[in-house]
């Protein structure tokens, strides 16, 4: 495929006019939206609005006037709408390792017979850690089981409490079957608890149809809220009322402002909220999020692969390992290469912004609200450049920085 042909699915792409949607600087290729989402052009705006008209005018009396005690549980049900998730069954609070913390504790409890969370062995290390730490400090035995991505339904022993997955694999791009790993689950007794992080606001997620448990996510990758922004969690309606959380806040009392010196949980999804939200953050963090439901997700996950199989033929002859399968797969390719990070940052002082991930690979988000079809072959020229001409030796490329 030639550059004439990719600039004519551009010219015919139906969400190309999201492009200016977004503050991108010129003369560079973002492929790392699904590491931070860039600045949608209406955010700067929005938070003027929310500093100077509800803080700065309103102040306290904007918890009431401008919504700010409803916009976590408003902002939750708009992502149940990317995620097919039913309205009160999706809350935006903390970060997405506290709320994996609080549901899988929740969950543990749940299932107070088992002693075994089962995960894959490449699986976000954060979520690792988090169910590690857990497990310790429950003290009761629990058990982190990581196997191979394959053998997840293989390894659903009578032990299992819960199956915790990252649906899109943050290092290779594998996709798991959400559904079929559900049921599966389920069968064996077991609850399921995924991490959204690499799909939500990417492609089409059917929580709710495929009888999925629990979930958690972040929104600052394809969501475009922002670094840091908070994340969101999701309990399935059935499961609310059981859920035990193991921090309880005064925003998850059933009477916030009653004071009481007791805890009785809020009803539904509330209960696992525990402190105040983050008003600004949150409020740029809706901004992304109703520009990505002005989006048909179908069209975005075709384009994404579409997109996806484009770039992997353009970098098919390069000197790369492809370790993304084609045939299952998230919104992102990733590439090997013995020195992927010196080669990133290669990339980089290019203008072609990727990131690496240890120990050897090179990962390109495929991010259709925003990325055009030439700019994978821009991208893919300008790999072959550096791999050509070997520019990724120089020193100054090696040299590693706190974030890489």
């Amino acid at each position: 495929m030639t550059r004439d042909e990719l600039t004519r699915l551009d010219a015919v792409d139906p969400l190309a006019g999201f492009r200016a949607r977004f503050s991108l600087p010129d003369g560079v290729i973002y492929l790392d939206g699904n590491s931070l989402g860039p600045l949608p052009a209406a955010t700067p705006g929005r938070i003027a609005e929310v500093i100077g008209d509800e803080w700065g005018q309103g102040l306290i009396r904007s918890w009431n006037d401008a919504g700010w005690i409803d916009r976590a549980g408003r902002v939750g049900d708009k992502i149940g709408r990317l995620i097919g998730a039913a309205p009160q069954s999706v809350m935006v609070a903390d970060s997405t390792s506290v709320n994996l913390f609080k549901l899988l504790s929740a969950a543990l409890r749940m299932r107070p017979e088992r002693r075994v969370i089962l995960s894959e062995a490449g699986n976000f290390p954060t979520d690792l850690y988090i169910a590690e730490g857990l497990a310790d400090l429950l003290g009761r035995g629990h058990e982190l089981r990581c196997v191979a991505p394959d053998e997840i339904v293989t390894h659903l022993q009578p032990d299992v409490a819960v199956v915790m997955l990252t649906e899109v694999n943050y290092h290779t791009g594998r996709r798991h079957d959400m559904a079929a790993i559900t049921a599966a689950a389920h069968h064996a007794g077991a609850l399921t608890l995924w991490d959204l992080a690499h799909s939500a606001g990417a492609m089409p997620v059917e929580l709710a149809a495929c009888d999925a448990d629990l979930a958690v996510g972040c929104g600052y990758k394809f969501l475009n809220g922002g670094p840091g922004a908070p994340a969101f969690l999701y309990v399935a309606p059935r499961l609310q009322a059981e859920m035990i959380y193991p921090i309880t806040g005064w925003l998850g009392h059933a009477a916030p402002f009653a004071f009481e010196p007791g805890f009785r949980p809020a009803y539904g999804i509330a209960r696992a909220t525990v402190g105040t939200p983050p008003i600004i953050s949150l409020s740029a963090l809706e901004v992304g999020i109703d520009l990505a439901l002005e989006a048909d997700l179908a069209l975005v996950r075709a384009k994404s692969l579409r997109m996806g199989e484009v770039f992997a033929a353009l970098t098919a002859e390069l000197d790369v390992t492809l370790m993304t399968p084609m045939g299952s797969r998230g919104s992102q390719i990733s590439l090997a290469h013995p020195d992927a990070y010196a080669v990133m940052q290669a990339l980089i002082e290019r203008g072609v912004i990727g990131d690496f991930r240890a120990p050897d690979v090179l990962r390109f988000g495929m991010t259709p609200l925003y990325t055009r079809y030439a700019d994978l072959w821009d991208a893919a020229l300008v790999l072959r450049e550096i791999l050509a001409a070997e520019t990724w030796r120089e020193p100054r490329f090696h040299a590693r920085r706190a974030v890489t």
